[in-house]
């Protein structure tokens, strides 16, 4: 499987059918714009918005904590985040990944996939967008 520098997935168990995530080999885990975190029972509770172009349109989200981590950005600054864990569709790929939310509120792209969500084998081809199918917010 071949992907592009940025790709268009969906994120089904968080009712997202369309989102455009930078694809980062960079990146370890993958990491999801949240903002307005909540806690309570085990469960993170977090808005989401896809489409940069129009930030005021969110969707409520919720899932089970996988876990917390402290994740290093590209920057090197540190912070702890939350971890869920969620199905990710890209093309013909379905698989569980590992996802960290952050507010990615002032970010180009409100998802990294890092490479923990690439399938063995799957290339990346840097001067390619959307090689998996186009979508739209709509």
């Amino acid at each position: 499987m071949i992907v592009g520098w940025n790709e268009w997935v969906q994120l089904p168990d968080l009712n997202i059918s369309a989102l455009r995530a930078k694809v980062d080999t960079g990146a370890k885990t993958s990491a999801l714009h949240a903002e307005r975190i909540t806690v309570a029972d085990g469960i993170v509770s977090f808005e989401t918005s896809v489409d940069p172009a129009n930030p005021d349109q969110t969707i409520a989200c919720s899932a089970p904590i996988f876990d917390q981590r402290q994740v290093t950005n590209s920057g090197g600054q540190s912070d702890m985040r939350y971890v869920i864990q969620t199905t990710l569709m890209l093309g013909p790929l379905k698989r569980t990944i590992e996802m960290t939310l952050k507010d990615r509120s002032r970010m180009r792209f409100r998802m990294l996939l890092g490479r923990e969500a690439f399938e063995p084998g799957m290339l990346v081809d840097p001067t390619a967008q959307y090689l998996q199918g186009e979508r739209t917010y709509s």
